[in-house]
């Protein structure tokens, strides 16, 4: 039954995305029930009695599941419609890739209480800094658009979507807000994982490169908020440690998953 949410959540989502922008409360309404569809299909899918299912596809849709969930909140306040043409069209390709790529079974049995725990904070952290991958493409956009020449062509839809976006400055205090938020997320998760490694996966601790992949990520966006402080970095300095730390922490777990399950046809947790 839960594939059939998922499809639907896919349907709902895309018609969010391709609905024109002053149809506000059509989009708010076909994006909230894909997202409870969505929420409701991960929960059966990924949870039942003695087990968790873990795979590259189920993270990264339940990464989009989240950053779905913060974009219709932030939009409540801020219009965000630049966001929803590239948040709502990746959802909508992420929360079908379980059906196709359904991940293996991890037996909760031996393993401490702390393990779902750790997964769903370290879902958390990937999720605050997807959007917050997400708004530094906006960015980039919107700074490209200011020093466009007038005559120069472009999407109409994404012009459009563009100028509806809160001042440059507005989206780089909501870019750090959420990588601060991100950040703190993804210290819990490297921390847990470092310190009760035997405990939550069964392992010693093992210098790996899904391990070296996220603490090169953590130390880019650990700098990146250092260099906010006290160097005052902003626009395109900030743009790429966004970018850069985010496609390193995907090459950790998403990445390094892909290839395991995909690739090698390998199924280890």
């Amino acid at each position: 039954m839960h594939t059939y949410f998922f499809v639907l959540a896919a349907v709902l989502y895309a018609v969010g995305a391709a609905l024109p922008s002053k149809r506000r409360t059509a989009i708010s309404v076909a994006t909230a029930i894909g997202w409870a569809l969505h929420g409701g299909a991960l929960w059966a899918d990924m949870l039942s009695p003695g087990t968790l299912r873990i795979g590259f596809a189920i993270v990264l849709s339940a990464t989009l599941w989240i950053s779905v969930g913060a974009y219709w909140l932030e939009n409540r306040n801020f219009s965000l419609d630049g966001l929803r043409v590239l948040v709502l069209p990746t959802a909508a390709l992420a929360v079908i890739l379980p059906v196709i790529f359904p991940g293996s079974l991890i037996p909760l049995e031996g393993r401490s209480a702390l393990f779902p725990w750790h997964v769903a904070i370290a879902i958390l952290a990937y999720s605050s800094l997807t959007i917050a991958a997400f708004h530094a493409v906006l960015m980039a956009l919107q700074e490209s658009q200011l020093h466009a020449s007038p005559g120069e062509a472009r999407g109409r839809w994404l012009a459009v979507a563009i100028e509806r976006l809160p001042a440059l400055l507005t989206m780089e205090k909501l870019l750090f807000r959420m990588i601060s938020f991100g950040f703190a997320l993804l210290t819990l998760t490297v921390l847990s994982g470092v310190f009760f490694s035997e405990e939550l996966f069964g392992t010693a601790f093992r210098w790996d490169h899904k391990t070296l992949f996220t603490l090169l990520s953590w130390a880019l966006f650990g700098l990146l908020l250092a260099g906010r402080v006290w160097r005052g970095w902003r626009g395109k300095t900030a743009l790429r440690f966004t970018l850069t730390g985010f496609g390193t922490l995907l090459l950790a777990y998403v990445g390094s998953r892909f290839v395991l399950e995909v690739v090698l046809h390998r199924s280890l947790a």
